[in-house]
């Protein structure tokens, strides 16, 4: 077993072989992802039909991944943000070679790279890695989530990842909102003000879901996402404890707004207030 994985029983439907194989091919995504980073001032930007940003990185690292899972699962199928569905089956890969391709382009550490393994409709593995920040936070289902420093290449120092205690009030929970407000597009400037006016926003290192999941902060409200930006985050956050759901509380798969809160009371004001419930 990969050097920082935990190391016991999985109780839950997913092997160690896949876990591992996540946080393999997140390691070399994260090589390549790096490589462009340290240039990513000269990297051509381009957009896509719906406004994002999306670079020759995000292309390549994906596309990394997305091989490194195939030679070894070749029977499973692939969910990509840039590479589009490749095969069908109980068994699906979803990935994200760069998510934050906002801040990666402007030499912003934050990014990272996503993986998830669906099977039967179900995330059963989940891996963010922010290479810049030389760490990757993992989890598998009724395995627990993780964090992890990555030193030379390698997964070590894995600490168990837990949520905080609920916050009195929402007025008064530490909140994360993504994108970077500054960044957010003018047609999510709605719900990203409902929600500002009625949290504690507050700054994050990280996606703020990861933070979530180590008890740093209450709650993170992400606006304008996909399925791949939030499959990977949200077994994350829930085997920390806490609670993930759309902005009208559907569960996986989710597409545009979703919230990761620390206990089930937070994240339903949060969302009453993100659609602007009469009852937020």
């Amino acid at each position: 077993m990969m050097r920082g994985v935990p190391s016991e029983p999985a109780s839950g439907p997913t092997s160690d072989d896949d876990l591992d194989l996540a946080l393999q091919a997140a390691l070399s995504g994260a090589e390549l992802g790096l490589r462009y980073f340290a240039h990513v001032r000269e990297l051509a930007r381009d957009h896509k039909l719906d406004g994002s940003v999306v670079t020759e990185a995000d292309l390549a690292v994906e596309e990394r991944v997305r091989a490194a899972v195939l030679a070894a699962r070749p029977d499973d199928a692939f969910l990509g943000e840039e590479t589009g569905e490749l095969g069908s089956g109980r068994r699906r890969w979803i990935l994200d070679g760069i998510d934050g391709t906002l801040v990666f382009v402007e030499g912003d550490d934050r990014w990272q790279s996503l993986i998830a393994l669906e099977e039967d409709g179900e995330v059963i593995v989940g891996v963010a890695i922010v290479p810049a920040q030389g760490q990757v936070w993992y989890a598998a289902r009724g395995r627990g989530a993780w964090v992890a420093d990555v030193v030379a290449g390698h997964v070590t120092g894995a600490r168990r990842l837990r949520v905080g205690a609920p916050p009195e009030s929402l007025r008064s929970a530490r909140t994360a909102v993504l994108p970077p407000v500054a960044m957010v597009p003018e047609r999510y400037r709605a719900e990203v003000d409902r929600i500002v006016g009625a949290v504690d926003v507050a700054d994050w290192r990280v996606h703020g879901a990861l933070l979530v999941a180590a008890g740093e902060l209450d709650l993170a409200v992400q606006v304008g996402g996909k399925v791949w930006d939030y499959a990977p985050l949200s077994l994350i956050v829930t085997e920390a404890g806490g609670v993930f759901g759309g902005d009208h509380g559907q569960s996986h798969p989710v597409t545009g707004a979703g919230l990761f809160g620390c206990d089930e009371r937070t994240t339903e004001q949060a969302r009453a207030a993100l659609v602007g419930s009469p009852g937020a």
